[in-house]
């Protein structure tokens, strides 16, 4: 399970992209702080910044002419097994605003942009 760097969600193939949602998915879903090496940091921040990842991506799947399911737009939604979110989810301090300030996690700096990258050379995907 990764979040790729954002300034990597336009290059991604078809396969990590709508893999990418399904991680946002259920991120969002039952797997809200379940423990996972690579994506611990989401837990370290109130759930609207996993919203704003998710809607990066979702645009871009939109973008590509892909559907999203309407209900994923609402940041309070949790999927059909989940209660939606109930706590405040105000964008402050959030770098992902509405105003497309980025990246929305500090983690996701030039080093993990570097990784992420590595990580795709890895599974044979070259971006640029």
């Amino acid at each position: 399970m990764r979040l790729w760097h954002e300034q990597l969600l336009s290059k991604l193939p078809r396969q990590q992209l709508l893999g990418q949602h399904r991680e946002c998915c259920a991120l969002r879903g039952n797997g809200w702080r379940k423990p996972h090496t690579t994506v611990n940091y989401v837990f370290n921040y109130a759930p609207i910044y996993l919203y704003a990842y998710h809607k990066l991506v979702m645009e871009e799947m939109t973008r590509r002419g892909y559907k999203v399911d309407e209900r994923w737009w609402e940041p309070t939604y949790r999927g059909k097994a989940c209660p939606p979110f109930s706590i405040d989810l105000q964008y402050a301090g959030c770098q992902g605003n509405e105003e497309g300030e980025s990246p929305i996690y500090p983690e996701h700096n030039d080093d993990y942009l570097q990784e992420c990258m590595e990580n795709l050379a890895g599974k044979g995907i070259q971006v640029k």
